[in-house]
């Protein structure tokens, strides 16, 4: 029997195990470090204080076959097609998703690492929580769609809190005018101080340092500006970018492996024109979609089809009433047309559920793909 090998199970390798086991009729494993699914959208919500659901992976994986494997991936050995685990155990493939995602880049800045807390896993999320419990100032460093939605829900959650944001772009840069006015009045009415256009040069235990020597002073930093793949697709001899995430070909494989097929944040897509598809959740579900058809269809004997990927929309949550939808497109860029208030607020959090939902009922990929 066709062994497909799964590596990592966030939103894009989950969804791409459970088609692998619906489309094709190869026996499916699922590798991941810890047993239960991370909602990594909602990781701002843990971090100020609320609880998130329990999601475990066996109860997501019930009834699809695919066999769960709890544990953490040292290397893989693309000559024998293996990867090894920490736990001694090696897994065999005929065919690899290459899932692992990515992670906060703490080692870019000195004293990142040892004095600032990130929102980019449930761990850390975890700890930054705890820390905030003592109050005080929290300076939020990065002015992305991660920067800005933490920044948001700690000023709302936490009013006791005096929170700052500081990126090194324009504040709402990436946004229409209309978006970045509706940003800017949203920030005033929390009461988020901004520093932006401000290059952050060290991180230190009572705040950051900036590249012309001023301290910006915090009880806590927050850091989501920047983010960096596992190097386990470099260190196998896989082809991979500068930022080493896997370059792959418009049908999601391997350009130097054609038994690798890569999805999410670890894999360098790219749309018809050449433009390289950003790190996202909307990005993920899709491509994996499109990935699992593609190795489906060759399995069969069909030629595959191409990545027809476009952009609809971001949706950046601004606390737990608010939000701001701004519609771009196909590239991603910005128009002047936006949702905010209550109604953007609803419409954030269907986006959010309706990520659940595709994992429980992957049938529903073919409504992002």
């Amino acid at each position: 029997m066709t062994d497909i090998v799964v590596l990592g199970a966030g939103y894009s390798g989950l969804l791409a195990a459970k088609l692998a086991a619906k489309r094709t009729n190869a026996k499916v494993t699922l590798v991941n470090a810890g047993e239960k699914f991370v909602e990594r959208v909602r990781l701002h919500q843990l971090a100020s204080g609320q609880r998130l659901r329990d999601l475990p992976l066996a109860d997501l994986l019930a009834g699809t076959g695919v066999e769960l494997v709890v544990d953490t991936a040292t290397a893989i050995d693309a000559g024998e097609r293996e990867i090894r685990l920490a736990g001694g155990r090696t897994v065999g493939y005929d065919y690899l998703i290459y899932a692992l995602g990515s992670r906060a880049d703490l080692d870019s800045v000195p004293g990142a690492a040892e004095h600032a807390c990130t929102v980019a896993d449930a761990a850390h999320a975890a700890r930054l929580r705890e820390r905030l419990e003592e109050g005080g100032v929290a300076a939020v460093v990065g002015g992305g769609l991660t920067g800005i939605e933490a920044a948001a829900e700690l000023a709302e959650s936490k009013p006791q809190l005096k929170v700052r944001l500081v990126t090194g772009g324009v504040f709402g840069g990436a946004l229409s005018h209309r978006g970045s006015r509706y940003l800017d009045r949203t920030f005033r009415r929390l009461g988020i101080e901004v520093r932006d256009q401000v290059r952050v040069a060290e991180v230190r235990a009572d705040g950051v340092v900036l590249a012309d020597g001023e301290h910006i002073g915090a009880d806590t930093v927050v850091w989501t500006t920047g983010f960096e793949v596992p190097p386990l697709a470099r260190a196998a001899g896989f082809a991979v970018d500068a930022n080493g995430r896997m370059v792959i070909d418009e049908t999601l494989r391997s350009v130097s492996h054609p038994e690798v097929y890569a999805i999410g944040d670890a894999a360098a897509a790219r749309r018809v024109d050449g433009q390289e598809l950003r790190m996202a959740c909307a990005t993920g579900l899709p491509a994996s979609a499109q990935g699992v058809r593609a190795l489906a269809d060759r399995m069969a004997g069909r030629e595959p089809k191409p990545l027809h990927f476009r952009y609809f929309n971001q949706c950046i949550s601004l606390g737990r009433r608010d939000a701001l939808v701004q519609f771009v497109r196909a590239d991603d860029s910005p128009v002047e047309a936006i949702l905010t208030g209550r109604l953007a607020a609803v419409y954030k959090e269907g986006i959010v559920r309706g990520t659940i939902s595709v994992q429980r009922h992957p049938g529903l990929a073919k409504l992002v793909s």
